[in-house]
């Protein structure tokens, strides 16, 4: 068996009082995303189909980042025009996300629940954790060094530590050279 699909049965495996596993992945607009997407998409509809299995639901999260940390850049004279344009553009860019989302969950036959939900990723995937009782948290791997982590943050990182529940995070392949 896979170590992938170890990950899926043993959150499968988790809460045995349970009627159903939940598998929760996030997701924004970079293709580690969609990596991870893809690969809780395949595990799920594996595990879907095992003799036996209990009942898998996906949900999919998308943190949609709030206008004003992006609009209090440009300093205090900011107008409302600006912050709703900004605003529209990050709706714009969550619609994206969730649609090409659900064209994944659908392409492979798995039935998701799809949200987006404003605010921090690290915040809102851990929140998204405890309020769907989820049983695995799959995440994106952008892969960034030490120093760019330290400075950045590392989102698979902070969910790693306080997310409650068991995290996969899925990595970019190695390329062949």
């Amino acid at each position: 068996m896979m170590a992938e699909t170890k990950a899926v049965a043993s959150a499968a495996a988790a809460e045995e009082g349970k009627s159903k596993t939940v598998v929760l992945v996030a997701v924004d607009d970079s293709d580690h995303s969609y990596r991870a997407l893809e690969w809780a998409v395949r595990h799920v509809a594996a595990t879907a189909g095992a003799p036996g299995a209990r009942a898998v639901e996906l949900v999919v999260v998308h943190a949609k980042p709030s206008p004003s940390p992006v609009v209090t850049m440009g300093g205090p004279g900011v107008s409302g025009d600006v912050v709703r344009l900004v605003e529209a553009d990050l709706r714009k860019k969550a619609e994206g996300v969730v649609d090409k989302a659900r064209r994944l969950c659908v392409a492979n036959s798995v039935q998701g629940v799809v949200e987006v939900v404003d605010g921090e990723p690290r915040h809102v995937l851990c929140n998204a954790v405890d309020k769907h009782h989820a049983d695995l948290l799959v995440v994106g791997s952008h892969g960034y060094g030490a120093i760019k982590r330290a400075l950045l943050g590392s989102v698979s990182d902070y969910c790693a530590h306080h997310a409650h529940c068991s995290v996969m995070i899925v990595k970019q392949p190695k390329s062949k050279n």
